[in-house]
């Protein structure tokens, strides 16, 4: 057993001592030397003792685990609480919360922090829920400063009381803040965070300038159809300001309905920034950071990735977490967790608490293979390599979502044969019969399977060979791409009578490789009746779920970023600019919806410009069903485009 996981921490201090050549950390734990050769010889025995003694890390034993890897920052949760509802964090109606006599007292967080710094932390972020709503917030940050060796205190917060705090907390020792904010756009704000407040965190963001930090963090949580469209206007805000903006894949947690077709990849977010600046220069970093770091030339700030999902940083890692009920995590994605706080309470001495966080760094995993996130090797290659990663994207997080339905012991064969390049069951598995309703084309990979739409069907030892009729696959070709190229392949050429069918009835994408750009533009509207009560609900804002014109313009917007994810056979397409607005008819108690939508590509966004007034209108039904159900949606239809061989077209 590992010297740390027996308590063996006079072999530690005896390794330090005998190791370390410079003067003595003040900070440091230098307990007295207990038998030094026992000890010694103790920690060669173990995987960690002998990482140290090779190394010559004068760094404690009780925060390296068997991988080597040492922990010298240290998240800290002071609440379960938080005044704010993000989308992808928790569920609107909020979470159980421990109660208060089982978190952790402000004594015992500067009791557990001392104890974490004097072994070898040497930073401490304080988290939440919303750390700045606890109120002695201020005063934990004043008792921290105190702890000789600790170099770094930082906090993660929503910014919503930044502004009036931040003074105190840069005067008792705070310095270094990371701010979350998600979008640039109020009324998007409020439906992500189901609350008001953009202002406000602005103003914290400016007051953090002002005060002197360097830089300030802005933390961007990036989510298809929510705010991917928002990229480059996070990365000009670096332009005047000394900010670092993070921009952070998407992460599955309890209650936030988390699927892999929200995730955002960091090498597609990097493709999309280099198209608008080509000159973006890469940092360096350290090698214990887990964001990897980019500038445009000239501007003040900088932005980062945070590559939590498609490129993980398990083998650097160096954070511990404590929860607000006093839990320690050695890893954010695993379920492991000692209480710390119920040692304290039952009068554990500081020997025994050392020995308990040892232990549990020591069982530490190499890499949290539990997470979804490791799934991301299989197609790591393709996505790194493939000439359009946006679109291997998709085809990677359509494939996942339907992996995910596969029963476990299906899902564990594929993961075992992933490294063969072949896609498939082992023959020795029992035959199972499949209803899957969508299939998926692997073209990049060294063998492509293709899923078929048969509920007759078995898996076998290779892929499945789809039938001329039954086959439902999904053409991924990347625009532009010329006949025989890795991504994707020809469909057959269209019908006379339809163009999303080929010869034989199949439905197929039509290939727009071969069409030349130009601009394109789509006009539509949509009706939707309310009758009285409700139309003077919605005009005096009275709903309850909210504002109905501000909600349904957002849904109208996401409708339009989503159209390829709703209608099957749609291109997926850059749009340059979205439009939708609602406006009262009086005179039939309505809502009359005007979508438009413009890009530069080939193919029009007729469906783009339907599909938002269609959203935007179901969301107006949907926000006011609970008054009347006699809500009539009609006049969906296209009012003009432009653009493309057909030309100009515009509806008397």
């Amino acid at each position: 057993m590992a010297a740390a996981g027996r308590g063996w921490r006079g072999g530690a201090a005896f390794l330090r001592g005998a190791l370390r050549t410079g003067p003595r950390r003040a900070c440091s734990s230098w307990a007295s030397v207990r038998a030094p050769a026992a000890a010694a010889q103790e920690l060669q025995s173990s995987g960690r003792g002998r990482f140290l003694l090779e190394r010559g890390a004068p760094f404690s034993a009780f925060l390296t685990d068997s991988f080597g890897r040492q922990h010298n920052y240290l998240r800290i949760s002071l609440t379960e609480k938080c005044n704010l509802r993000c989308q992808y964090c928790m569920p609107e109606e909020g979470v159980q919360l421990t109660p208060k006599s089982d978190l952790l007292t402000t004594q015992e967080i500067i009791t557990l922090a001392k104890l974490f710094v004097k072994e070898g932390v040497e930073k401490i972020r304080l988290t939440g829920g919303e750390p700045l709503i606890r109120p002695d917030v201020v005063d934990i940050v004043g008792q921290l400063c105190k702890l000789e060796g600790l170099k770094t205190i930082a906090v993660t917060t929503n910014g919503m009381n930044l502004t009036k705090l931040l003074p105190r907390l840069k005067e008792a020792g705070l310095n270094a803040i990371n701010i979350s904010l998600d979008t640039l756009v109020p009324a998007k704000f409020e439906f992500i965070v189901r609350r008001k407040g953009f202002h406000k965190v602005m103003e914290g963001i400016h007051k953090a300038t002002e005060l002197g930090y360097r830089p300030v963090k802005v933390n961007c949580v990036v989510m298809r159809g929510f705010n991917e469209d928002e990229l480059l206007g996070f990365v000009d805000f670096t332009k005047d300001l000394p900010l670092d903006v993070r921009f952070i894949e998407y992460m599955p947690f309890d209650g936030n309905k988390w699927n892999f077709k929200k995730m955002v990849s960091y090498k597609e977010m990097l493709d999309t920034i280099k198209q608008q600046w080509p000159e973006l220069e890469k940092l360096s970093c350290e090698t214990s950071s887990t964001a990897k770091s980019y500038k445009v030339p000239h501007f003040q700030g900088q932005i980062s990735f945070i590559t939590s999902m498609s490129e993980h940083f398990c083998a650097s890692c160096s954070r511990l977490r404590i929860t607000a009920d006093g839990n320690l995590k050695v890893c954010l994605f695993g379920n492991s967790e000692v209480s710390l706080r119920d040692h304290l309470r039952s009068g554990a001495s500081e020997e025994e608490l050392v020995q308990v966080i040892g232990a549990a760094v020591g069982r530490k995993k190499k890499q949290h293979a539990e997470s979804a996130l490791m799934l991301f090797p299989l197609c790591q290659d393709a996505l790194q390599n493939s000439q359009n990663s946006k679109q291997w994207g998709h085809t990677f997080s359509r494939w996942l979502t339907l992996r995910a339905r596969f029963p476990k012991q299906m899902r564990k064969a594929l993961m075992e044969n992933k490294l063969t390049g072949q896609l498939y069951l082992p023959r020795s598995l029992p035959e199972q019969q499949w209803h899957i309703t969508t299939g998926i084309l692997q073209p990049h990979l060294s063998s492509s399977c293709v899923f078929q739409k048969d509920p007759s069907s078995t898996f076998d030892r290779k892929c499945l060979d789809a039938s001329p009729v039954s086959q439902v696959s999904v053409d991924y070709q990347s625009k532009g791409a010329s006949p025989g190229s890795e991504l994707g392949t020809m469909v057959s050429r269209a019908s006379d009578s339809l163009t999303h069918t080929d010869e034989e009835g199949r439905a197929t994408m039509v290939d727009v490789g071969g069409k030349p750009c130009s601009r394109r533009s789509a006009v539509a509207v949509a009706v939707v009746r309310l009758g009285e009560k409700a139309f003077g609900m919605v005009r005096q804002n009275q709903v309850k779920k909210g504002n109905v014109l501000v909600v349904a313009q957002i849904a109208g917007i996401q409708g339009a970023k989503l159209t390829s994810q709703l209608i099957p056979l749609c291109h997926n397409i850059p749009l340059n600019h979205v439009e939708v607005s609602l406006s009262l008819d009086e005179d039939r108690h309505a809502v009359v919806i005007r979508s438009a939508c413009q890009t530069w590509g080939r193919t029009g966004v007729e469906m783009e410009a339907l599909t938002a007034a269609s959203l935007a209108a179901l969301t107006v039904y949907d926000m006011c069903k609970a008054v009347t159900h006699d809500i009539v949606i009609e006049e969906v239809k296209l009012l003009s485009k432009t653009g493309g061989q057909r030309g100009y077209f515009s509806r008397v």
